[in-house]
């Protein structure tokens, strides 16, 4: 008799244990390239080794990722198409977005525009749509929104007459920085944390790479120009080598897409919210 009991006690533990030991979080990810190249570093030209989100992944283990990252995509784009996305329930969400609706020169909008729910015009009310969208997915989700960190000039490694001036300058008589305190606004508005990339000490546009190989417009010569002095020095897609040899990569491999180095740091800054989270989840 007392074998039973004890087997069946045994039996009740294996089984609670099993059952939280399985438990796992699903995290959906929604981004543009940034995100997206966690699954596909053949696109950076295997320059990158690990995304911000498997980093992520590797400190929660019982974690996984559902990646929802769009190559140039805005958040207006994905305002437009949340509907059709593939956007699934999940126990946390976040949305990193910003930078390309910079470069693409949207309009920013008000918060008004967020609090009215005022359509897909400007970044607040796209961002309105969102994160509407994921309430009707998980209205217990947590929600966690990532701010566009700074950018140096990019240039693509696969096509040179694919780049972009740096955040040091504005667009659309914009600037990047407005972008992200627009995403702060949101989040202090709506009580949804964030993380704020483009005020983040160890992401300076500085250091997003160690220089920028251009020719000296006097010499015609190759120099290593150092931030700021790069931004001065002209860009010839067409008869200039690519500015950003392995020499050059810090924070980012190309001027925008974080680097092994940068993804650490993202990561880093994303685990220290998703640990608040992480110990609410396990808590129910």
């Amino acid at each position: 008799m007392k074998f039973i009991k004890r087997t069946f006690v045994f039996l009740i533990v294996v089984c609670v244990f099993s059952a939280f030991k399985n438990r796992e979080t699903t995290w959906l990810a929604i981004g543009d390239s940034i995100t997206y190249i966690n699954d596909h570093l053949d696109e950076t030209n295997n320059h990158v080794t690990k995304g911000y989100l498997s980093c992520v992944t590797d400190y929660f283990t019982d974690w996984h990722y559902i990646n929802k990252g769009y190559n140039g995509i805005t958040s207006g784009g994905v305002a437009e198409r949340i509907d059709n996305l593939g956007l699934v329930k999940a126990d946390v969400y976040s949305i990193f977005l910003g930078t390309n609706d910079w470069w693409q020169g949207r309009p920013l909008g008000k918060l008004q525009d967020y609090k009215a729910n005022n359509g897909n015009s400007t970044v607040y009310g796209s961002f309105r749509i969102i994160i509407n969208k994921i309430r009707t997915l998980n209205p217990e989700a947590k929600i966690l929104l990532i701010t566009p960190m700074q950018r140096a000039d990019f240039v693509y490694w696969r096509d040179y007459k694919n780049n972009a001036y740096g955040s040091y300058k504005t667009k659309n008589g914009q600037s990047l920085e407005a972008f992200a305190i627009a995403v702060d606004s949101i989040g202090r508005y709506d009580n949804i944390p964030v993380v704020d990339l483009y005020h983040n000490s160890s992401l300076p546009v500085k250091r997003m790479v160690n220089f920028k190989r251009l020719k000296d417009p006097k010499s015609g010569l190759y120099v290593n120009y150092k931030y700021s002095e790069s931004t001065e020095i002209p860009f010839n897609p067409v008869t200039d080598e690519y500015p950003y040899p392995k020499e050059a990569f810090n924070l980012t491999y190309d001027g925008l897409h974080p680097s092994d180095k940068g993804n650490k740091i993202i990561a880093k800054a994303i685990i220290e919210r998703f640990k608040e989270f992480d110990s609410i989840l396990k808590s129910k």
